[in-house]
Formats: C-alpha cells, structure tokens, sequence
C-alpha cells in the first residue's frame, strides 16, 4: 500500500513540475475471455469487408463453431478460454487465435505460446504478392521466442491480423 501510495504522489509531483493537470490512473484490472473475445470480434468486425466467405480464414463469435468445423484439429483450450479466429488450410498447415493463445501448425510441426506480453514483429509481406495465397506474420513472446502464423492474403488478411493486433492491445 505504501508503495502505492508513493507511486501516486510522485506521478502528482511529476505533474507539477510539468505543468499538466494530474489525473489518477483508473484501476482496469484484468479482461475477462468473454471481454478480449468480444473486443476483437468487434475489431474484426469493422476492419474486414464484407462478405466473409474466405477460402481459409474465419472468425467465431461461437467458440464452438471451430469445433463444429474442424474436427480434425484438436488444440487444448483452458477452462474460459475462446477461439477468435483461426486460418486453416489443411490439418498439417493452420494457425489458430484464442483469448489466451496462438497455435500455428507448420509443415506438421505444432507451435504455441502465450498472448500476454507479446509484440508483434511483422504482418506479412503483401508487396508484389498478387498471386500469393498465403503470408506469414511474426509474433515475439514474452519469454524472447518467436512465432509464425499463416495469413491469407488480400481481404481476408484483415481477420488475422485485427485479431492479433486488437487481442495485444487489450493487455494495455
């Protein structure tokens, strides 16, 4: 409490000294899966045009429509965790966003890792790709790995990018 306490006198002395009014901080607290899932359906949502019949790539606004449609991939999913969307191209090659994760499978070769605290490193490259199905984004976790996951191109490439980027911003 005392630390607290000293943290906010300081921010109040800092903004003094500055010139700028002091405002308290508001305590947020941590999302709830319902809420980040929510916040990045709606990001989705907004950024992607119209109609969503992508050849690979869907969002959920069910978790339980991933299941429903591919019952092939299994991928273990904690107690309030759900899936926000996912780019599937075959069993062997897919990548999935869930409230709390990302898991990419390369090649047969399965990949996972943690949302809190990553960064995004790159979105793809979509110079000169016309006729390119498919791109790659990179994420670094907050334990230094790195991580691959599979965008389609052109407007489906709204999905999985919005999905990320908006499910990171929800930690701020």
């Amino acid at each position: 409490m005392a630390k607290l306490f000293f943290a906010q006198r300081q921010d109040y002395q800092n903004a003094l000294i500055i010139g700028r009014p002091y405002r308290k901080k508001p305590y947020l607290g941590k999302k709830s899966d319902t809420s980040i899932h929510n916040i990045c359906i709606a990001a989705i949502k907004r950024k992607t045009m119209k109609p969503y019949d992508f050849k690979w790539t869907r969002f959920y606004e069910e978790s339980a429509d991933f299941k429903n449609s591919y019952q092939g991939i299994e991928i273990e999913l904690s107690d309030n965790e759900l899936v926000i969307c996912s780019t599937v191209i075959d069993k062997d090659n897919f990548s999935v966003l869930t409230t709390q994760n990302i898991t990419t499978k390369e090649n047969g070769i399965l990949s996972s890792g943690n949302l809190n605290g990553a960064i995004d490193k790159l979105y793809g490259n979509f110079k000169g790709i016309k006729n390119e199905p498919i791109t790659f984004g990179l994420l670094q976790l907050s334990n230094g790995n790195e991580i691959r996951y599979f965008i389609e191109t052109h407007r489906a490439s709204m999905v999985m990018i919005y999905g990320i980027r908006t499910r990171i911003q929800t930690e701020e």
